[in-house]
């Protein structure tokens, strides 16, 4: 991808729909049309089976990021930013028998939403071991240190994809909205890691476009952590084949690789995405 270093280094001037549309194209530069395009058509969607009285669907792109978190071996589990659910139903249905999932939202109202997606859509026996908290996660490392073997952090960002479909957002739109989220999406990051046992694995996703909620977020990870090492690096991640057990998708999407993680982008993916994911392991000691 490309950068527009003129739009970078005089971000007042991107305002609103124009400077929206000279932000995004300076990053994607010749791909940002056919990008457009794909993000401002109909989401495509997977159905999640895990054995509830419901279904859950979610995009094909989202299912794929969160079967990159390994859960063998794993007993104590926090999805840290967890609603609406569905990243969540795809950590518990494939968690081992004794394993346990705290699924954390701050906002009471999705909160609420969350909880009844849990009952709703896993069986008994899982939702038994799924305990829906309330807390702000970048405030959670105060009083949990290194507890966790496996950590989901799906963090709230920009989700350009939501910001084409609403005149007031878009109008509203400037590049100090990316920094705001980039600063949160840290804060989040960096307490998530302090709560991630040694030899534990850490998966950061978010929905964005920009480096600078996705890349950069986990540079600052590297910089700031001895521990920290890339557990994909080298590596494509694959689909899991036990998520064909609860999946039910034709479409199986294929993940751009960048400097500290891949992208599922919709142009390239039959509509699936925006997805960016990082999967990073804390070393033992």
């Amino acid at each position: 991808m490309g950068k527009n270093k003129s739009a970078k280094d005089d971000p007042q001037k991107l305002r609103g729909a124009e400077g929206f549309e000279q932000y995004y194209s300076g990053l994607f530069s010749e791909r940002w049309p056919a990008l457009k395009t794909a993000l401002t058509g109909a989401p495509v969607y997977a159905e999640w089976n895990a054995g509830g009285s419901e279904r859950y669907f979610l995009d094909p792109a989202s299912v794929f990021a969160a079967a990159q978190l390994p859960l063998a071996g794993a007993s104590s589990i926090l999805d840290m930013c967890a609603a609406p659910g569905g990243k969540t139903l795809v950590i518990a249905s494939r968690m081992e028998e004794n394993a346990s999932l705290v699924s954390n939202e701050r906002s009471a109202a999705r909160r609420q939403r969350l909880s009844q997606v849990c009952a709703s859509c896993l069986p008994e026996d899982v939702s038994a071991r799924v305990k829906v908290t309330g807390y702000d996660g970048a405030k959670m490392c105060t009083v949990q240190t290194e507890c966790y073997d496996r950590i989901l952090l799906d963090a709230p960002c920009s989700s350009e994809r939501h910001v084409f479909g609403s005149p007031k957002y878009l109008d509203e739109w400037s590049p100090a909205r990316i920094k705001t989220l980039a600063m949160a999406q840290w804060a989040l990051l960096s307490s998530a890691y302090r709560m991630l046992a040694p030899g534990g694995y850490l998966l950061y996703s978010t929905c964005a476009l920009s480096p600078a909620e996705n890349d950069e977020v986990i540079a600052r990870l590297f910089k700031k952590f001895d521990s920290v090492s890339n557990a994909l690096d080298g590596k494509t991640p694959v689909f899991p084949e036990d998520v064909r057990h609860f999946c039910s998708t034709e479409f199986i999407p294929a993940a751009e690789s960048t400097e500290y993680g891949f992208h599922i982008l919709p142009d390239a993916q039959q509509g699936a995405g925006p997805i960016w994911f990082s999967l990073v392991k804390k070393t033992a000691e």
